[in-house]
């Protein structure tokens, strides 16, 4: 089964959080998951936040 952290990490490496990926995380965090997802998760909040990784829903929508 797929992680949180593992999601996060491919997008960190390819700097860039696909729809498909942002709904598989949506679907991980309804669920039971440990501390280090809940930081891997964290920091591709971060990342986002400051650029370093692209968001393909806001793309779509305009949103920078």
């Amino acid at each position: 089964m797929t992680r949180i952290r593992d999601v996060v990490q491919k997008a960190l490496a390819s700097g860039y959080l696909t729809v498909e990926a942002e709904n598989q995380l949506r679907y991980l965090l309804s669920s039971r998951y440990d501390l280090e997802d809940l930081n891997a998760f964290m920091t591709l909040q971060e990342a986002a936040m400051n650029g370093s990784v692209k968001q393909e829903s806001r793309e779509r929508c305009g949103i920078k």
